[in-house]
């Protein structure tokens, strides 16, 4: 992404960068260290294939993200979060506690109900 495309607004900014299910769910398993295509597609479940693969680009060309093509057969690629992509640790930290905390209240909710 180039600098004169981003939004002002820097949640806008960050919503570009990671405002997608996929990217997010990507991200995620990406913290827990490298990982193949197979896998992320495993994890990140009803992705297709071209979706995925569509997604890494962008998250690759938006420096979130490093590709590694091993030269064997059949060919091997990794994927593993750049030093930008691990900066984003605590806000998926934040999003997995608000969503806990989420879950918590509307259970509570439902007992009251």
């Amino acid at each position: 992404m180039e600098l004169e495309n981003l939004p002002k607004c820097p949640v806008e900014t960050t919503l570009c960068l990671i405002g997608d299910r996929w990217k997010i769910l990507i991200i995620r398993d990406l913290l827990n260290g490298t990982r193949r295509f197979g896998e992320l597609k495993k994890a990140c479940s009803g992705i297709t294939q071209k979706v995925l693969t569509t997604k890494l680009r962008v998250m690759e060309n938006d420096g979130l993200i490093i590709r590694k093509v091993f030269n064997e057969t059949p060919p091997r690629v990794e994927y593993t979060l750049s030093d930008v992509g691990y900066s984003l640790a605590p806000v998926l930290n934040e999003m997995a506690s608000w969503g806990t905390d989420y879950k918590t209240f509307l259970k509570l909710l439902k007992k009251r109900g």
